[in-house]
C-alpha cells in the first residue's frame, strides 16, 4: 500500500472510530473502552451528563429521569422508589434430596441463582430460571406460569431431576440470547467450576435451555465471582470480571468487550480495564465498620438505559452470613455509571429466621417487565445464628412499579420539567405518572439556537396546538398514559424536527415519557429479561 493510500485510510478509521455515536446522541471516544486506570473508591465521572448531546434522539425506549441528563430546567423534587418484598416469599426452596449441601460446617440447602438467570421465553411463554442445586453443586431449571408458583419438571439429563448440568459450580450466568439466528446457540451459559477451580469461566449453548453438551470454550484468568451480559445498544458481549486488590478497594470489577461471544472471552492477564467498584458513597455498618467492596455487578438492558444491580458487600461477620445487599446504579454509554442513591434497592433482612437473613444477591437478566411492574428475583440465605454459614439459600421477589427507579415530584404544589432539545420520528406522546390526586399537562416548545448554542431560557410560546391550556389533563395513575390535544393533532408534523417538552404537575409524580409510532404505547426500549405480552428483547408493536 502506498504511504498517501495508507495515511488516508488509517485517517478514515480513526475517524470513524471517533465519530461513533450512541443511539441517545452521546458521542463515544476512542479508545473505547477507556484506558486502564488505578482502582479507586472514587464515584465515576460522568462525561454524558457533563457534556450532553445539544439534541438528544428518544426513539429507543421510554425516557427515564433517573439523572439530568433529559432535563433543562425543572423546580420538581426527584425522588428515588426502592423494590418491594413480595409478602409471600421465597417463591423457591430449596426441597430435593440433590439440594443438600453444607457450608462451614452447617447443612445449607440450596435452590437460588448464584446470578444464573430468570427469563421469560416468549417461544413457550413460560417464566424460566436457573439456579444452583445443592450448594455449589449442580446448575438447576425450574419454570412457572406465572412467576409466582414454580415448579421443578422432571427431565432427562440426570433422570427423575431437574438437574440440567452436573458439573460442581460457583457463580454462573444464563443468558435467553433472542437475538442469535443460530438456533442452537439460544441459550448461553457461563459457569466458574468448582473443584476445579482453575481461576476462567466454562462457556457452553443450547438450543433449550436443558442440554448443554460439551463446553465451546473457556475464558481468560477471572475470579470466581463473575458475569457477563449482552449490550444491544452498542452490540457487544460484555464480561464483567471479579478482581481484588488486597489493602485497597478489594472486590472490583474489570471490562472486557466483543461484538462476538467467544471473542470477547480471549483475554490476557492485565488485558481488562478497571470498570468500577464500591465507592465513597457505600456505606459502613456500624457493626462492622468494613469498608464496603463489589461483590458481585449484574447488568441488562432496560428500555433507554443500562440498569446495573450492584451487590455491596459490607463486611464478614462471625456470627451470621455475609450481610450483602442491592444498590442500583445506571448507565447511558454502558461503561460509565451513575449511583445516585446508595440506599440498599433491595436490602439485606435484620431479622434472624427470615429467608433473607443474609447475602441477598441478584439474578441473571436482572429483571422482568409484568404487566404495570418489574420482578428482581434474588437468593437469600436464612443462616446459622453463632455461625457464617449461609444455612437454608433460597430464592425471593421483590417488585417495583413499570419505570419506577425514579419520579419527578410535584406532591401538595405545583411545578414544571423541561427538557432538553430531543428529536423524535414518532408520533404518538406517553407518560409514566400517577397524576391521581392532581393533573399533568404538556406542551411543547420549539427549539432555539443562537450563534450555534441552545438559548436555555426558551422565550418562545408553544408551537400552535401543543400548548399546556389545550393539552387534555392527565388525572389518573397510569404506567402508560396517553397525551394528547383539543386540536387531535399527533406529533408527527414534528417528526425529526428538535423541540422541548415541558411537563407541567399538580400534585403528581412523573416517571417516564416516550414517543412512539404505536397508538397503544409501545416504547421500542429494551425489556431486560422479557415478559409476558412481550414477543422479544424490545417493546415493540404487535403484528396487526
Amino acid at each position: 500500500m502506498k504511504p498517501l493510500t495508507q495515511f488516508l485510510f488509517t485517517f478514515i478509521l480513526a475517524f470513524s472510530a471517533a465519530a461513533e455515536t450512541l443511539y441517545n446522541g452521546i458521542e463515544v471516544p476512542t479508545p473505547w473502552p477507556p484506558a486502564d486506570r488505578a482502582p479507586t473508591r472514587e464515584p465515576m465521572e460522568l462525561p454524558y451528563l457533563k457534556n450532553p448531546p445539544a439534541i438528544i434522539p428518544i426513539d429507543v425506549g421510554r425516557q427515564l429521569f433517573v439523572d439530568d441528563f433529559l432535563i433543562e430546567k425543572t423546580d420538581l423534587k426527584r425522588t428515588f422508589h426502592n423494590a418491594e418484598y413480595y409478602p409471600d416469599n421465597p417463591v423457591l426452596s430449596p426441597d430435593k434430596e440433590w439440594e443438600s449441601g453444607e457450608s462451614q460446617n452447617h447443612p445449607a440447602p440450596t435452590a437460588m441463582p448464584f446470578s444464573d438467570g430468570v427469563w421469560f421465553d416468549p417461544q413457550t411463554q413460560l417464566f424460566k430460571m436457573w439456579y444452583m442445586g445443592g450448594y455449589v453443586k449442580s446448575t438447576c431449571y425450574a419454570e412457572s406460569k406465572d412467576g409466582i408458583t414454580w415448579t421443578k419438571p422432571e427431565l432427562d439429563v440426570v433422570p427423575g431431576t431437574n438437574i440440567v448440568q452436573t458439573h460442581g459450580r460457583d457463580s454462573a450466568t444464563v443468558w435467553l440470547d433472542l437475538l442469535d439466528p443460530d438456533p442452537q446457540r439460544r441459550y448461553k451459559l457461563f459457569s466458574y467450576l468448582r473443584p476445579d477451580d482453575n481461576g476462567r469461566y466454562t462457556i457452553y449453548f443450547s438450543s433449550d435451555g436443558k442440554h448443554w453438551g460439551d463446553p465451546v470454550a473457556t475464558s481468560g484468568p477471572t475470579g470466581d465471582r463473575c458475569t457477563v451480559f449482552y449490550n444491544p445498544f452498542r452490540k457487544v458481549w460484555v464480561y464483567n470480571i471479579r478482581a481484588y486488590e488486597p489493602g485497597g478497594v478489594g472486590r472490583y470489577r474489570r471490562y472486557h468487550e466483543n461484538a462476538d461471544v467467544l471473542e470477547a472471552a480471549k483475554w490476557k492477564e492485565g488485558e481488562p480495564v478497571f470498570w468500577v467498584g464500591a465507592d465513597t458513597g457505600d456505606y459502613m455498618r456500624d457493626d462492622l465498620k468494613t469498608p464496603c467492596e463489589l461483590y458481585n455487578l449484574d447488568c441488562a438492558a432496560y428500555e433507554s438505559l443500562l440498569i446495573g444491580l450492584f451487590s455491596i458487600w459490607r463486611g464478614q461477620p462471625q456470627d451470621r452470613a455475609k450481610p450483602n445487599e442491592i444498590c442500583i446504579g445506571f448507565s447511558r454509554d454502558g461503561f460509565h455509571w451513575d449511583r445516585p442513591s446508595h440506599t440498599p434497592f433491595i436490602p439485606v433482612s435484620e431479622q434472624y429466621g427470615d429467608w433473607n437473613w443474609g447475602n441477598v444477591q441478584s439474578a441473571g437478566g436482572c429483571c422482568l417487565v409484568v404487566g404495570d411492574k418489574l420482578y428482581f428475583y434474588v437468593s437469600g440465605r436464612k443462616g446459622v445464628q453463632g455461625s457464617p454459614s449461609s444455612g437454608v439459600c433460597s430464592t425471593g421477589l421483590a417488585t417495583l412499579r413499570r419505570d419506577g427507579f425514579a419520579s419527578m415530584d410535584a406532591i401538595d404544589g405545583e411545578g414544571t420539567l423541561t427538557t432538553r432539545p430531543v428529536k423524535f420520528s414518532g408520533k404518538h406522546l406517553f407518560i409514566n405518572a400517577d397524576a391521581s390526586q392532581g393533573e399533568i399537562r404538556v406542551d411543547i416548545l420549539p427549539t432555539i439556537f443562537v450563534g450555534g448554542r441552545l438559548r436555555t431560557d426558551n422565550p418562545m410560546d408553544p408551537i400552535e396546538g401543543f400548548d399546556a391550556t389545550s393539552c387534555t389533563p392527565i388525572n389518573t395513575n397510569l404506567t402508560r398514559a396517553s397525551v394528547t390535544w383539543k386540536s387531535g393533532q399527533d406529533l408527527s408534523s414534528l417528526a425529526n424536527t428538535p423541540v422541548q417538552f415541558r411537563f407541567h404537575l399538580k400534585n403528581a409524580r412523573l416517571y417516564s415519557f416516550c414517543v412512539t409510532d404505536d397508538p397503544n404505547g409501545a416504547s421500542n426500549g429494551y425489556v431486560a429479561a422479557g415478559g409476558p405480552g412481550l414477543t422479544g428483547s424490545q417493546d415493540v408493536a404487535a403484528p396487526r
